[in-house]
């Protein structure tokens, strides 16, 4: 799945929105009572699902464009992007994986 945003500052703003919501939540319950608790659940949509959700799309954020995968014959590589137009000089990294861990 792709929890990935189109920008790190716009990730980031989510992430500070979603926690935001749950520790707010969590503190105005000895103000306001269990009823501050319904705000949480809105931290899941701010998060495009649970903190997990948010971690691994701050890692594609942050990835994306940099990293190409590419699968043949059941074996899948990672490796450095290449600029449009520009042809691979060397490459360097390059880790293979099993295409059932996809």
């Amino acid at each position: 799945m792709n929890f990935a945003s189109k920008s790190v500052p716009r990730h980031l703003a989510r992430g500070a929105i979603g926690f935001g919501l749950i520790i707010g939540s969590i503190a105005m319950v000895p103000v306001a009572g269990p009823a501050t608790l319904l705000a949480a659940p809105l931290a899941l949509v701010a998060f495009r699902g649970c903190p997990t959700c948010w971690m691994v799309g701050l890692a594609q954020t942050i990835s994306r464009g940099r990293l190409e995968r590419q699968c043949v014959d059941g074996v899948c590589t990672l490796t450095k992007a290449h600029p449009a137009g520009h042809a691979p000089a060397d490459v360097t990294a390059e880790i293979k994986t099993p295409a059932a861990s996809r």
